[in-house]
């Protein structure tokens, strides 16, 4: 078996890298209500309790980078960030959400413990230098433009602030029009830099404006490519869930049902407790 080489990082008590069993990184693409946001924390609860698996609420209050200007975007800061509070106080799990300008990492990290730098904005020095400087958890999702080995310098922009709680993250990478691929050769690739990596099955099997004011994309699928992920080794996966993908506001087509989650997580924690020798 090929040694781990990741060095762990603490994400407000969970310990995400090294030999530890996976990280769940999870929750609806975007926020809705608080109540919404309550009842979707409390089936993840439920669905990793079997296991034991620790998980992060992830939802974003704004996404800025939806295909066409009629895509729903979202809540907006300040709404959304006092509705990750609550989830985060009445749960005790860490929250994540998405920031897209240098101005909102400040207001986010006060109540986030992951701020998450989408794919689209991986290259932007400005912003990664505003999110590592405030001492959060930064999530970087590499580009669907880049390669693995391009991430040690995303990564060393945030690192240059003393921040170097950084997860590298793998969503994909372009191939063709309205297609992504997956190379999982680029999970050890981006692991070698000694940062933690997460595997975003969601969005490996997004169809990017497929549907042309909209994403598409191949939910069937992201199972089978979050076990591949935990056979190579990852140490979070990132799962967007829903309870009713095909009206939810955006990312649908991506999303696993809810329901299906518990199952998914129990099958999930066996190929990585195999791969980790435990």
């Amino acid at each position: 078996m090929d040694p781990i080489q990741s060095r762990v990082v603490d994400v407000s008590g969970i310990p995400c890298g090294g030999s530890e069993p996976f990280m769940l990184i999870t929750g609806p693409c975007q926020l809705e209500s608080l109540d919404h946001a309550r009842m979707m924390a409390e089936r993840i609860a439920a669905a990793c309790a079997p296991t034991g698996t620790r998980f992060v609420f992830k939802a974003s209050y704004d996404k800025a980078n939806r295909s066409s200007l009629s895509g729903t975007r979202g809540l907006g800061m300040e709404k959304g960030l006092e509705i990750l509070g609550k989830i985060k106080a009445e749960f005790g799990c860490p929250v994540l959400t998405d920031v897209h300008e240098t101005g909102h990492c400040a207001p986010a990290a006060e109540v986030c413990d992951i701020l998450q730098i989408p794919a689209f904005l991986s290259r932007q020095t400005d912003l990664l230098l505003a999110a590592g400087e405030t001492g959060a958890v930064i999530n970087i999702k590499k580009g669907q433009f880049l390669a693995p080995w391009d991430m040690p310098n995303v990564a060393a922009k945030v690192a240059s602030t003393g921040n170097e709680k950084i997860l590298l993250c793998e969503r994909g990478t372009s191939f063709g029009y309205n297609t992504l691929v997956t190379d999982f050769r680029g999970l050890p690739q981006m692991e070698a830099t000694g940062y933690p990596v997460v595997f975003d099955a969601t969005h490996s099997v997004q169809q990017p404006g497929g549907l042309g004011g909209s994403s598409g994309g191949q939910r069937e699928f992201a199972p089978v490519l979050a076990r591949a992920a935990c056979s190579v080794g990852v140490s979070a996966l990132f799962i967007e869930t829903h309870q009713d993908p095909d009206n939810a506001p955006s990312d649908g087509p991506n999303m696993i049902p809810i329901e299906r989650m518990e199952a998914l997580i129990g099958d999930l924690r066996r190929f990585d407790d195999l791969r980790k020798g435990r």
